[in-house]
């Protein structure tokens, strides 16, 4: 009897005390996310950092802003966007210092970064970028700046871009694992990983001439921004002449090599402040939390719906991710909204589910039954998130946006030889059907379900390319020509007509209000972001996970997650892009 009231005792204590652990965490964590507005004092800096990763819509980071060492909200893409525009009449803003250390960004999120640094110094307002160690796309992005500055111990990158790929199929073989593959488009290289153990030559010829496009506007940018022309670039790339600092300044890809110490005094010069003075440097979470940035004006209103990461299907929490049911409520809300007179819809995403993308499609088509739909590309729209943005009326893309690849493709995994061989698991059952264990992994497929499984990829694709056919009001044969699961650069996609205007977001925006011969609107943006609370309870599990994963396998985790989107991939027939480049 005295142990269960020492028991009880004991539990209820614990019941207390994660009650008051509860309401003090909950308090904390209100106190840390409250955005209060800080005043910003004269001559302020505002600084940018080309290693933070710009997603499209903005994130609440509860765990950073807990541990007080990270801002509480993250500004999005094109809120930063918004934020250096303001930066550009702000009387208490001199200029922008850009901290270059790596960038996480893509190409195309990388050029809609640059050209806002460009417009701001048209104000008459200087930018300094400055870094110890600059690799290609973060030096792109430096080179937006009136003085570019590299640590004189310090490195910089500059020779060429580069795709390498990564293929499963020896260690599929080595695992006994059978992939049964089906795809239509010659140039469809999403399954090569798991059927060849080399780049077919379609593959390579298509890679070949969109990494060249990403160069020359690369080559392009850089050239112009410091007067040097793109011939004499492509040969200091080529015959590898930037090994040292030295070699950078001599061949002027930098205004000078300075420490850390020398660009604060240059920062202290620039905003009229004595040498034993402090520079005040301006974070961009706290010049966010200093600003209101006004959502327009008016009755009427523009819907911007973000729409980033992997397109599946049903529902999902997660960030980043294209649920077609979370995405048909909110294009529908928006359709169905009187005060909302167009939509602009931003597509991150290199595709996925094609059953998902076509629903996405749908409801789209509905909206622009009723109003004008606009798409704004980000750096991949490609394959399903192709196919949910080929409706619009009018289609944006940055250059080096990767899209197309118009084709689809599924895969079945037959495991009944891993299993038996390296496991020592077999299967047997019974079934009412001749077909109702289709898509079992412990057996391989007949050659009628391989037939029924090819059909439905054909039709999938057929779909694909009537829509596409619909929406960009092409022929049917220059489509299919030009389809094929081919990937194209913005600049080849819009001289084939699959994208209207070489633009970003600020663009494509400005297209959404002509179109509803808008005046004046206000922005409404969707989806709404996640509650701060509930999105702590899930960041801390995954962020825990995550980081175990990624402790253990070191180097191997981008293959574990490979090998993660190939298990995905099983039964569903797929729009997708290859796997992600790197260059």
């Amino acid at each position: 009897m005295r142990f269960f009231k020492v028991f009880l005792a004991s539990l209820l204590a614990f019941v207390v005390f994660t009650i008051i652990c509860f309401i003090v965490l909950t308090v904390m964590i209100g106190r840390a996310l409250t955005t209060e507005k800080v005043n910003i004092s004269p001559n302020g800096v505002l600084v940018l950092e080309t290693g933070q990763v710009y997603k499209e819509q903005k994130l609440v980071n509860p765990i950073g802003a807990l541990l007080r060492d990270e801002p509480g909200e993250v500004p999005g893409l094109y809120q930063t966007i918004r934020l250096i525009g303001n930066a550009a009449t702000d009387d208490n803003i001199k200029g922008i210092y850009l901290k270059v250390n790596g960038n996480p960004n893509g190409f195309a999120s990388t050029e809609e970064l640059r050209d806002a640094l460009l417009r701001f110094r048209k104000s008459g307002k200087f930018v300094v970028a400055y870094g110890e160690v600059m690799e290609q796309s973060a030096y792109y992005l430096a080179t937006a700046a009136d003085k570019l500055y590299l640590n004189p111990k310090g490195a910089l990158d500059f020779t060429g871009f580069s795709s390498q790929l990564t293929f499963l199929k020896g260690t599929l073989e080595k695992l006994e694992i059978k992939p049964e593959i089906f795809y239509c488009g010659k140039f469809k290289s999403a399954t090569e990983p798991l059927r060849e153990t080399q780049m077919t030559e379609a593959n390579r010829v298509q890679t070949t001439q969109f990494l060249g496009e990403l160069y020359s506007n690369f080559l392009t940018g850089v050239g112009k921004a410091r007067h040097i022309d793109t011939a004499a670039l492509h040969g200091y790339a080529n015959e590898n002449l930037i090994q040292e600092p030295a070699d950078a300044l001599k061949y002027k890809l930098v205004d000078g090599l300075k420490y850390d110490d020398e660009i604060v005094a240059e920062l202290q010069g620039k905003t009229g402040i004595k040498s034993d003075e402090k520079v005040n440097l301006v974070s961009l979470g706290r010049y966010n939390n200093s600003t209101t940035l006004s959502d327009g004006s008016g009755d009427n209103k523009i819907a911007l719906i973000y729409a980033q990461g992997d397109i599946v299907g049903g529902e999902s929490e997660r960030d980043n991710i294209i649920a077609s049911e979370n995405y048909i409520r909110e294009i529908r809300k928006a359709r169905q909204d009187k005060e909302v007179k167009a939509i602009l819809f931003r597509v991150n995403s290199g595709g996925g589910s094609a059953l998902a993308s076509e629903v996405i499609w749908r409801e789209l088509s509905l909206a622009k039954k009723v109003k004008p739909v606009v798409v704004s590309m980000g750096d991949y729209a490609a394959s399903g998130g192709y196919y949910i943005s080929c409706m619009a009326d009018s289609i944006f893309a940055e250059p080096n946006t990767l899209t197309g690849s118009i084709g689809v493709f599924g895969v079945m995994f037959n495991m009944q030889d891993f299993f038996k061989n390296k496991l020592g698991v077999t299967f047997d059952g019974v079934k009412t059907a001749q077909y109702a264990d289709l898509g079992s992994v412990g057996r391989p497929l007949t050659e009628g379900e391989k037939r029924f499984i090819q059909n439905g990829v054909d039709s999938t694709y057929a779909s694909f390319k009537s829509r596409v056919v619909a929406g960009r009001k092409l022929d049917a044969a220059i489509v299919d020509s030009i389809a094929q699961g081919r990937v194209w650069s913005g600049v080849e996609a819009q001289k084939l007509g699959l994208v209207d205007r070489i633009g970003g977001i600020t663009e494509a925006l400005a297209c959404a209000a002509r179109l509803a011969k808008l005046s004046e609107y206000r922005l409404s943006e969707y989806p709404e972001v996640k509650d701060p609370l509930s999105k702590l309870m899930k960041t801390v599990g995954a962020d825990v996970s995550t980081h175990m994963v990624k402790k253990e396998l070191g180097v191997n985790y981008e293959l574990y997650q490979q090998i993660k989107e190939v298990q995905a991939m099983h039964g569903d027939i797929q729009a997708r892009m290859p796997f992600k480049y790197s260059f």
